[in-house]
């Protein structure tokens, strides 16, 4: 059987765009995706509070609108925040 190769070398997946805005932090422009429950099937830990977030429980996607230096795009940084994570960040 193939094995896959690692989740880090492969490219970051494309997200769809109509489900995405926009939010100004202290940290800059992000592109914001809310997540809902039905579509939410992995654990991931909320860097907001460094608690994991469940299947199955709505939360935000979000990435650098502006990728960093050296990189081609801001979602090879996304990260998986709690609604309430999310909106308590400056």
């Amino acid at each position: 059987m193939a094995r896959r190769p690692s989740k880090h070398l492969r490219p970051a997946r494309p997200l769809r765009i109509a489900d995405q805005s926009s939010a100004h932090k202290a940290d800059g422009l992000w592109v914001v995706r809310h997540v809902r429950p039905e579509n939410a099937v992995k654990s991931y830990t909320c860097p907001g509070c460094l608690r994991t977030i469940p299947p199955g429980v709505a939360h935000v996607v979000a990435w650098p609108h502006t990728p960093p230096i050296g990189s081609t795009s801001g979602v090879e940084f996304r990260r998986h925040f709690h609604t309430a994570c999310w909106n308590a960040r400056p």
